[in-house]
């Protein structure tokens, strides 16, 4: 194997589930979980959530690892071979509709980089402590509804992320080594210091008690499955390019289980910070990125030491968020070099770097963000997630799908496994689809 090869590889399993987690753990987690879940019933909610998580985990994401690591590139080469395997005429149609869930991991990077640049502001405010005193619905609307009021943010996040990936999986790989247990331990310790308020215990109970008659309700399914699928990063492209850089001999049914396990720890986490929270303080569970601006900030500003506090919080959240970036990006980088090999890594980043700086910088306000987002996670992103599944289970050949599916796995999967990926996933994937598009619900 040569250097540029070894580039390309993660160096260890937990490497690679660390980032895969990484990709996952974000903005879907922190406020969305916490959001769903406190305005769909709470426990009832979260028992179908794991539902999903089950099926989506074990069916969706190894099956997204595992295209990726056929074709050893990004989403274009990875629709291109699947189609290819059924006839090779079709393989050419495959590569033009990869460019569908490549264009929407573009787009949801572009927006995505703004609310992280939110969060930068509200670190810098955290260190200096002014975020300690001030009106917090003032505090972030003058920010959130000013343009160019948070770009040097911005542009510290976009290229910082871009940094990371200059040396490919290595380098996210090593990143993610450190930002993902950090995170992890930096919730705990919210989540212990939240549960000394007062009245945190209704909380709980809201979390953990299913009110049954909830079950009924069918949007509350919806909102579920798409929290699940969008939680994990089903979009038809994100995990196909860390597939890509897999080894051989590893079980993608297993790390896509163990990808599931510390995502959902992550979302659960979160929740036991924010719920209780809202809780103890009466205030609006459902409130969206107003959770993390506007919510939280009032809970830091009224506890013991809530500015050490703030600073955890918004650290964790810059973890979260750059993570995740880094996912959207490499996504498209590696599509771009695999479809224009002539230039190389750098060229592609600085042209990334100017792609979502030149759009972004133009949406730095919740007016023009919120349109963005939604369109992107209305109409791009399930329709790429939903072009992915059919490509895997119904145009790609079953014994090619299996054959990559079972490398390194100790107990094959078989019939009721492609089963579960034709009449289970697809399906899941087509209705949230036409929800989304129909209501317009943006997950």
């Amino acid at each position: 194997m040569n250097e540029k090869e070894k580039t390309k590889r993660f160096n260890s399993r937990w490497g690679f589930i660390l980032s895969s987690v990484g990709s996952a753990v974000g903005m879907a987690n922190v406020w969305g979980f916490p959001n769903k879940m406190g305005t769909n019933g709470g426990g009832a909610f979260f028992l179908i959530y794991l539902f999903f998580i089950f099926i989506f985990s074990y069916v969706g994401l190894p099956s997204e690892f595992a295209i990726g690591r056929r074709a050893r590139t990004g989403t274009l080469g990875s629709y291109e071979n699947a189609w290819k395997s059924r006839s090779k005429n079709l393989g050419k149609a495959g590569a033009v509709l990869g460019w569908l869930p490549l264009i929407g991991s573009m787009c949801i990077a572009i927006g995505y980089a703004v609310i992280v640049a939110y969060v930068g502001k509200a670190l810098l405010d955290s260190l200096t402590g002014s975020l300690m005193t001030v009106n917090t619905e003032q505090w972030f609307a003058s920010f959130s509804m000013e343009g160019y009021s948070v770009m040097p943010f911005h542009i510290i996040v976009v290229l910082a992320t871009l940094l990371t990936l200059y040396l490919g999986a290595k380098s996210i790989e090593k990143s993610n080594k450190i930002m993902m247990p950090l995170f992890f331990v930096i919730f705990v310790i919210l989540a212990i210091r939240v549960s000394m308020l007062p009245n945190a215990a209704e909380g709980y109970r809201f979390m953990f008690i299913p009110r049954w008659e909830v079950l009924r309700d069918p949007m509350v399914w919806i909102w579920a499955m798409g929290q699940a699928f969008f939680s994990l990063s089903i979009t038809g492209s994100g995990m196909i390019v860390y597939g890509a850089y897999l080894e051989e001999k590893e079980d993608v049914v297993s790390v896509a289980r163990h990808t599931a396990i510390f995502d959902t720890i992550a979302a659960l986490v979160a929740a036991l910070v924010i719920i209780p929270a809202c809780f103890a303080y009466g205030l609006d569970v459902g409130a969206g990125p107003g959770l993390l601006f506007v919510t939280l900030p009032k809970i830091l500003q009224d506890i013991p030491m809530g500015q050490l506090f703030a600073i955890i919080l918004y650290t964790a959240m810059i973890f979260a968020g750059v993570s995740s970036l880094q996912n959207m990006f490499e996504a498209v980088a590696e599509s771009l070099l695999h479809k224009f090999p002539k230039f190389n890594r750098g060229m592609i980043l600085i042209f990334l770097s100017v792609v979502c700086l030149g759009f972004g910088l133009n949406m730095e306000t919740i007016v023009s963000w919120g349109p963005w987002m939604d369109l992107v996670s209305i109409y791009i992103i399930p329709l790429g997630a939903t072009l992915g599944a059919i490509s895997w289970f119904w145009i790609m050949k079953k014994e090619d799908l299996l054959f990559e599916i079972n490398k390194g796995r100790v107990n094959k999967e078989g019939q009721r496994w492609y089963f579960m990926g034709r009449f289970l996933y697809v399906p899941f994937a087509i209705v949230l689809c036409i929800v989304a598009l129909s209501m317009k619900v943006a997950f």
